[in-house]
C-alpha cells in the first residue's frame, strides 16, 4: 500500500529500497514538511513508495531501542524508470 503524499506535492517518483542486510531495518523519510513515513524492511524484503523527488530516505538498523541511522540515500537514486518506450 502506497503512502499518501502531503496535498501540496506537484511531482512525484516511484521508488524501491530492498533490505539486502539480515537484520530489520527501519525506513524513515523526514525532510517533507507536513509528511510521515515510517516503514519496517525485513531481510530479503523489497518495497515500493511513492514519494517527492527531493525527499531522503533514512535507513535504522539495530535494536528498536538502539537504533542508528546507517544510511541515508536520495530517492532519485531509488527510483524506478519505465522501461515502455
Amino acid at each position: 500500500m502506497l503512502e499518501p503524499l502531503p496535498a501540496n506535492c506537484q511531482e512525484r517518483i516511484l521508488c524501491c529500497y530492498v533490505n539486502t542486510t539480515s537484520q530489520i531495518q527501519i525506513a524513515r523519510i523526514t525532510n517533507i514538511t507536513n509528511w510521515y513515513f515510517e516503514r519496517v524492511v525485513f531481510p530479503g524484503q523489497r518495497f515500493l513508495f511513492e514519494t517527492p523527488p527531493e525527499a531522503k530516505l533514512e535507513i535504522y538498523t539495530g535494536a528498536i531501542a538502539s537504533a542508528i541511522c546507517s544510511d541515508r540515500i536520495p530517492c532519485v537514486h531509488l527510483r524506478l524508470h519505465s522501461s515502455i518506450q
